[in-house]
């Protein structure tokens, strides 16, 4: 690298013009060459050149008094040329030196940072920002239906009503609620898709309202927010969907190779992030397996009333997504 002087004699991307030089030494080997090539052939062919004049005498006496003349003069200009060309190379190699030095400079003191680093950072805040949205809704969602289902408790002071019905023999209250409707469910487990899906949110209430549905509901979002810190998603995930008849097999009890096909989730890499993050952190293995139980007592209540066309819109919402992929992990599959 050239060293400081040189750097600030040359400008950054702008050549000085050549210097005014005299006459090279190249010039004046080549001058004193053509003199005495000329002095020695003019004196040859006068002395020795005999009498007479033929056309084609004079055709070769010119060719060699004059052409050694040219060849010298030729090579004086590569020779020149060769000179400008090194040192315009000597002058690129400076202002290269000078830009490097700069830049190096500028990035010592933290005034500058690479355009495409920032844009590079932005995008993939923008990406992590949009793929978490997933998680947000359903938390969001659920939190909100839950709010909208409580009671309003009493003010302080207020007597109770005492009217309300009360039940014989400890009945609990669940008892009295009608069945939840198996689209209702499959949407609740699917969750809504949208801020302005209302169909979706009025199902996730209703869901809600049922004691099993509700456990699932949340079991399942506490494995997708999980899921979505290491970066999986499921609406990323395209499994292959395993026929009605296994799902019903597995409804009845049916474990091991024979329900291997409703493990269809094939993706790689979310599968080597679930099985490092069941094996290192104990949180998200209890609640995978909590969530994995709860979705077999769904299935096993939800199976028998369903027919099949409800079983394969069950097996393709988010949640069946999520237990596919745990259940893979966790063997539930083998």
């Amino acid at each position: 690298m050239a060293d400081s002087n040189d750097l600030r004699k040359t400008p950054i991307g702008i050549y000085d013009p050549a210097e005014k030089r005299g006459p090279a030494a190249v010039d004046i080997t080549a001058l004193l060459l053509s003199v005495l090539w000329l002095l020695l052939s003019g004196a040859f062919f006068l002395l020795y050149g005999g009498e007479g004049v033929d056309g084609l005498r004079f055709v070769l006496t010119v060719m060699v008094v004059f052409l050694p003349v040219a060849m010298i003069w030729v090579a004086a200009s590569t020779m020149r040329a060769a000179r400008v060309m090194r040192d315009e190379s000597a002058r690129l190699h400076a202002a290269i030196d000078a830009i490097r030095a700069a830049y190096l400079t500028q990035a010592q003191t933290g005034r500058t940072e690479p355009q495409g680093g920032n844009i590079a950072r932005k995008l993939d805040e923008l990406v992590a920002s949009q793929r978490k949205t997933e998680a947000t809704l359903a938390m969001i969602t659920s939190q909100r239906a839950v709010d909208s289902a409580a009671p309003a408790a009493p003010a302080p002071g207020q007597p109770q009503p005492e009217d309300q019905a009360t039940l014989s023999l400890g009945t609990p209250a669940d008892a009295l609620q009608p069945p939840l409707p198996n689209s209702d469910l499959i949407r609740a487990l699917n969750f809504p898709e949208t801020a302005e899906d209302a169909e979706g949110f009025a199902a996730l209430r209703r869901a809600l309202k049922d004691r099993p549905a509700a456990q699932l509901i949340q079991a399942a979002q506490d494995v997708l927010t999980l899921l979505s810190q290491d970066g999986i998603y499921m609406d990323d995930l395209r499994p292959d969907l395993a026929r009605t008849e296994i799902w019903r097999a597995f409804a009845a009890g049916t474990r091991g190779r024979e329900i291997a096909a409703l493990g269809g989730v094939r993706d790689r890499a979310s599968l080597a992030l679930t099985a490092g993050r069941m094996k290192q952190d104990p949180i998200f293995r209890d609640a995978a397996h909590h969530f994995l139980r709860l979705f077999d007592r769904a299935v096993a209540r939800f199976a028998p009333e369903a027919s099949d066309a409800e079983l394969s819109e069950l097996a393709n919402t988010r949640s069946s997504r999520a237990f596919m992929l745990l259940g893979r992990v966790a063997g539930t599959f083998d």
